[in-house]
């Protein structure tokens, strides 16, 4: 699907052809969301754009910026959560957005449905008079800061489910709050290969380097150029966070297997000499029959002995072990 406006100071034009559209007056805007491979040449013949941007967009590359002799082309992507049961890959969905800025017009194309663009669009097609007096520039600039708003919203919403995991890990770590863990992992590493790239490419616009953006336009960018720094910072410092959550789980599952090795420990070294007295005692011997005699066989008071060494024996591991801590 195709949308063009024109707008400027005398208002917003909604426009059915794109060659009339890019000759009209004003600011041109032309947004392609999901486009056939048809609609796509035809935006690519009107604003006379390379065929290979078009084909970054479709294929879904690293977000970067290009410039050429009458446009530059920037590619980012945003970004969300997915929701239940997801894989490695689909953990944080994306859709690219390529722009391309050139002489008082704005080509917009997505890969799918992108709510930044289409929130922007919105506010032109309302008559913002914020859009409608500054150029394309202002209007690419708008896209990448609703984008990068969104960026903040997706770490606030991993920030919580830090928060959760940190509670459970202290409180009583289980097999599924690992799962939590890797899951919140695989998560900002996503992120994380959004943000720099996106952090790159808006640094090229920031700078001014391309002739399409206006100095009065460059401050504008540095500031997303700024956000997308903090971001960067933000997603290392909870990749941080998540590695010391899963220490915590290793260290208390290390834990609790060495309690559970202490008692059975104890248990054993307990049993340990009643083992070796039902061994020996539970032999074929013969009272009578020398010289295999156990004298011990035939004593009245050898069971009372035998009772009186165990219970010292046992007495002693008992306060040994107490000394060690394993009690």
């Amino acid at each position: 699907m195709i949308s063009a406006v024109v707008y400027g100071g005398d208002g917003v034009t909604e426009y059915d052809d794109l060659g009339a559209a890019r000759d009209a007056d004003g600011t041109t805007w032309v947004h392609a969301t999901d486009a056939t491979p048809a609609e796509m040449e035809a935006i690519a013949d009107a604003f006379d754009v390379h065929p290979l941007t078009i084909e970054d967009v479709r294929n879904d590359v690293r977000a970067k910026t290009e410039e050429f002799a009458d446009y530059t082309f920037l590619l980012v992507k945003t970004a969300a959560l997915a929701r239940g049961e997801t894989s490695f890959a689909d953990e944080v969905v994306t859709t690219a957005v390529g722009l391309f800025l050139g002489d008082g017009w704005v080509v917009s194309v997505s890969t799918g449905e992108a709510a930044p663009v289409d929130r922007v669009l919105r506010a032109v097609q309302s008559g913002d008079e914020r859009l409608l007096q500054r150029g394309p520039d202002f209007t690419a600039y708008r896209i990448l800061d609703v984008i990068v708003d969104e960026y903040f919203e997706l770490l606030d919403a991993i920030e919580d489910q830090i928060e959760r995991i940190e509670e459970e890990v202290v409180a009583a770590p289980d097999r599924e709050t690992l799962d939590r863990i890797n899951s919140t992992r695989r998560e900002l590493l996503s992120i994380r290969k959004q943000i720099w790239p996106a952090r790159e490419a808006v640094g090229v616009l920031a700078r001014g380097d391309p002739d399409q953006v206006r100095e009065e336009t460059e401050k504008y960018y540095r500031d997303v150029y700024d956000h997308l720094v903090q971001l960067a910072d933000l997603t290392e410092t909870y990749r941080d966070l998540v590695a010391g959550s899963r220490d915590i789980y290793l260290n208390a599952l290390s834990q609790s297997t060495n309690e559970v090795m202490k008692t059975l420990t104890v248990v054993a070294t307990i049993f340990i000499p009643l083992t070796f007295v039902a061994g020996v005692y539970g032999m074929n011997f013969d009272p009578g029959a020398s010289p295999y005699n156990m004298p011990e066989l035939g004593w009245s008071m050898g069971y009372p002995a035998v009772m009186l060494g165990m219970a010292l024996m046992g007495t002693i591991m008992l306060v040994h072990f107490r000394r060690r801590g394993y009690l």
